[in-house]
């Protein structure tokens, strides 16, 4: 029996598969920094690959009715089926950023994200577990009633600071797996 977020489950132990390795990240793997710039913003995200790990740093403004940076993969697939969660080990500030999934979904025309928020503990490597069933849909930032995540067409992953702390701030990430 496994615990996620302190409830038990009756589902069956699933070994860990590594989805992405920053040693030798996924052949055609392209992240890119999309902020709210995009809506008037002035957010500064950044994100890079180096040294076997992704860092995703930037300044946090509040200005113009911003307030998110985001790092994403996309054009990818994975399939999840199977799977109960996303594990992560990763540094950060303190912060509190969020874990963010996309499939082929829309609601108006417009892609679906399903997210999930950790915390993180200033310049130390932690190991972030985040439940599948945990993730809710939004648009835009938006919560939405469904639909329901499809764990088998994963086409995103990105991770997004959104916690109305203007500054500067940092997160590093070695792996990304699924149990």
């Amino acid at each position: 029996m496994r615990k996620f977020g302190g409830v038990k489950s009756e589902q069956p132990e699933t070994p860990m598969q590594t989805l992405i390795d920053f040693q030798t990240p996924p052949s055609g793997s392209r992240w890119v920094a999309v902020n709210d710039v995009v809506m008037g913003g002035e957010s500064l995200g950044h994100v890079e690959i180096a040294e076997g790990k992704l860092r995703f740093t930037g300044l946090l403004s509040l200005a113009n009715n911003g307030g998110f940076a985001s790092a994403r993969m996309r054009d990818q697939r994975f399939d999840f089926s199977g799977f109960h969660q996303v594990v992560m080990r990763v540094r950060g500030d303190g912060r509190r950023y969020q874990l963010r999934l996309a499939t082929v979904a829309t609601h108006r025309g417009i892609a679906v994200s399903y997210a999930a928020s950790f915390a993180t503990t200033a310049g130390e490597w932690i190991i972030v577990r985040i439940a599948l069933d945990s993730l809710a849909p939004t648009v835009r930032g938006t919560p939405l009633d469904g639909p329901s995540l499809d764990p088998s067409s994963i086409r995103e992953v990105g991770l997004l600071i959104a916690d109305k702390l203007a500054g500067n701030f940092s997160l590093e990430v070695e792996w990304i797996a699924v149990e």
